[in-house]
């Protein structure tokens, strides 16, 4: 893994983020004129004093009516500043605001479109850490740092056309400051964005770490793994406070103390230029004031800005972390260019299928067979024999290595996501519940489906009865992942989901794997059911749900060991059968 980003990679970066800034143009240009106009009367202060020293105190002109002029001058400017700068404050941060949440929608959706083989190689606190910390971090440079940026280059612009006005070979001198702020950015940045990308990637273990340890944390106690798992955060934390240790060396090496320095070696050229000019021709005392301030106001922004690029350079890197996932080549199959409605019956082929998740290891081999309109098909086999890697395929959660599915005689590449995700109903062995009401998990957001229906589907699995008996009935709030109900009735309700939807093809993934005995009869009572008029494949440990299927699949490592009905299967005293004796307790010794 790489632990920094090039030069190259952080202009590139930095185009990217400027492009978001593309579709509010206009309202860029109204805060730029703003910035133009605060700057302007900012730089105006020093020359009116200049003025009044010069012209009125040292001669000593006190006359109330001009002085009352440059007064009034003086006061007005300073108002029209600090109400300019409000409205351009304001103006620059809701472009900011509006910035990061179009990159916040971009890289949310992002995420949403990706396949199931991101999710399995990338850690979920890293991708939770680049949608939140990640975005929050570049919110921060649009918010601060561009802002200040542009008001600080403006201003710098400004003071030196003041300074060549004031005096032209002076203000040559003070130009050779800039090559040296240009120097010490430049090494700031190299060195900054280091610690920087370090800091970042640390973040983002540690988001990993506390997740997996949250999720966990059942096994974590039941282990006994606490004191491990406090060790591995503590020595990852470890390295997070080492590389922001290390920047904040950096930051009290070249940020402020270096810059007051270059100050003070500026600050004394112009006094000595002064000085010697003094000896051989009168000074003005205006011009000095004015030159002295100007200098002073010349390494207020040089610092601001400095101490900026910190943030700056933490947005960059936390930008390229975006941008590398944003810029992920895998994005979820689309599928083709089919009518939306070409599932009809239900019929699934496949023809010859090969499959891999990490295109070394075949996980399926050369796997055929044929489920007609209304059948029953089951698959059965050891862990790792495949089962699911079928149901995976089918609903396209990943491509074929070799092979073709036929859904209704179409190519499964040529059949839309939405056709598809609307015609099989999918229920897992560990069925997921949002945070909503029970409704709202059973129609998810569809407000099409009617309360009748949902209750009826409801009572097809025999999720009614316990629903009712609940405070809000359907209306009642279910926890994260659904804690606050048995998995049983998570699993009811899983299947009251799907089948609200009526599918054409149904999947059940060990689907009755956490369900009593008592639930599991009505469940198969209901499922006899539930398979009228549509095609059902059924993935099971326990043979005994699956005596009345039409066809049962076994599958050992990765192959089809044999095919045929539970009788069938039973008079061949293969594989199945032994299954079936260790299952009903009669294995012979």
């Amino acid at each position: 893994m790489k632990d920094t980003i090039s030069k190259e990679e952080q202009k590139y970066v930095l185009k990217r983020l400027l492009e978001f800034a593309k579709p509010y143009r206009r309202p860029f240009f109204l805060a730029f004129l703003l910035l133009l106009a605060a700057t302007v009367a900012d730089l105006l202060g020093p020359i009116l004093i200049k003025v009044f020293i010069d012209d009125y105190l040292t001669p000593k002109k006190l006359d109330a009516p001009p002085l009352i002029l440059l007064g009034a001058a003086y006061l007005g400017l300073h108002i029209l500043k600090v109400v300019v700068q409000y409205f351009q404050h304001v103006k620059f941060n809701e472009i900011a605001l509006h910035i990061i949440q179009d990159i916040r929608v971009d890289i949310f959706s992002k995420v949403q479109r990706m396949p199931m083989k991101y999710f399995d190689e990338t850690p979920v606190g890293s991708i939770v850490s680049r949608v939140t910390n990640d975005t929050e971090t570049i919110k921060e440079m649009f918010v601060d740092v561009a802002a200040s940026f542009v008001q600080n280059s403006f201003f710098l612009v400004g003071i030196f056309i003041a300074m060549f006005y004031l005096n032209v070979k002076l203000a040559m001198f003070c130009l050779l400051l800039l090559p040296i702020l240009y120097g010490l950015m430049k090494m700031y940045r190299h060195f900054s964005a280091i610690f920087y990308y370090r800091m970042r990637e640390k973040l983002s273990q540690l988001n990993t770490k506390l997740n997996e340890s949250l999720q966990g944390m059942n096994m974590i106690q039941v282990f006994r793994q606490e004191k491990r798992l406090i060790r591995e955060f503590a020595a990852i934390n470890e390295e997070h406070y080492m590389a922001g240790l290390k920047n904040i060396k950096l930051d009290g090496l070249l940020l402020r103390p270096a810059v007051d320095l270059i100050y003070i070696f500026a600050l004394m050229l112009v006094l000595g230029f002064f000085g010697f000019s003094s000896q051989t021709s009168p000074i003005e005392i205006g011009v000095l004031y004015a030159f002295v301030n100007y200098l002073e106001r010349f390494f207020e922004p040089v610092n601001q800005m400095m101490m900026r690029l910190s943030i700056y350079q933490q947005a960059i890197v936390s930008a390229s972390r975006v941008f590398d996932l944003l810029d992920e080549v895998e994005t979820g199959f689309v599928g083709g260019k089919n009518a939306p409605d070409c599932i009809h019956r239900g019929t699934i082929a496949f023809k010859n299928v090969t499959f891999s998740y990490d295109g070394q290891r075949d996980i399926l081999k050369n796997i055929s067979f044929e489920v007609k309109e209304g059948e029953t098909l089951a698959l059965v086999g050891h862990t790792g024999s495949g089962k699911s890697s079928i149901i995976n395929l089918l609903l396209r959660f990943y491509p074929i290595k070799a092979g073709d599915i036929l859904i209704d005689g179409h190519s499964i590449s040529r059949i839309t996501n939405e056709e598809i995700r609307r015609k099989i109903g999918l229920v897992l062995q560990d069925p997921f519940l949002f945070a909503r009401t029970l409704k709202e998990n059973i129609i998810m957001h569809d407000q099409t489906i009617r309360q009748d229906e949902v209750e009826k589907s409801a009572q097809l699995v025999q999720a009614h009865s316990f629903i009712e008996s609940l405070p809000n009935k359907y209306e009642e709030y279910a926890a994260e992942r659904g804690a606050n109900f048995s998995s049983g009735q998570r699993q009811l309700i899983a299947f009251s989901r799907t089948i609200v939807r009526s599918p054409k093809i149904l999947v059940l993934d060990e689907a009755t794997a956490h369900i009593d005995t008592e639930t599991e009869e009505a469940i198969q009572t209901a499922m006899e059911r539930m398979r009228e008029g549509r095609t059902t494949i059924i993935i099971a440990h326990r043979l005994s749900t699956i005596q009345n299927a039409h066809q049962i699949i076994v599958l050992h490592k990765g192959e089809v060991a044999e095919r045929g009905t539970h009788q069938e299967l039973l008079e061949k005293q293969g594989l199945y059968y032994k299954m079936y004796l260790l299952q009903n307790g009669t294995a012979r010794t």
